[in-house]
């Protein structure tokens, strides 16, 4: 099994920054890549950014020249820098991992979320 254990979230006022980061551990062989996503209430899921091992990244449009995704392939971790903060970006966030585990099987798995609000 794959864990996924997320944290930096929090209250915040509109135009200020934070800082999320998520770290797997568990039964990994390879991690092929990482990613954030998010829900509002009411709203569906929706893909925040995402990043691999290979480079490629990928940002959700409303996301995009404000917020930041890297990864520490050593440590699979990765983090989300987000600034200029709105309203609008208020959501639970929820850390996405995927690769290979140890049993030459897949996974995708996911982490419990933490919870964004951005508001004066």
């Amino acid at each position: 099994q794959v864990h996924l254990v997320e944290s930096g979230g929090g209250l915040v006022q509109p135009g200020g920054s934070l800082r999320l980061s998520c770290a797997a551990s568990g039964d990994i062989s390879y991690v092929r890549g990482m990613g954030w996503h998010r829900q509002a209430p009411g709203k569906q899921r929706e893909l925040v950014a995402q990043i691999t091992k290979s480079g490629t990244i990928n940002y959700a449009d409303s996301t995009k020249g404000r917020f930041t995704i890297s990864l520490d392939n050593a440590k699979d971790t990765v983090f989300l820098e987000m600034n200029s903060l709105d309203p609008e970006d208020t959501a639970r966030y929820y850390c996405n991992a995927f690769g290979a585990n140890a049993r030459g099987g897949f996974f995708n798995a996911w982490g419990q979320g933490t919870q964004v609000i951005v508001s004066s």
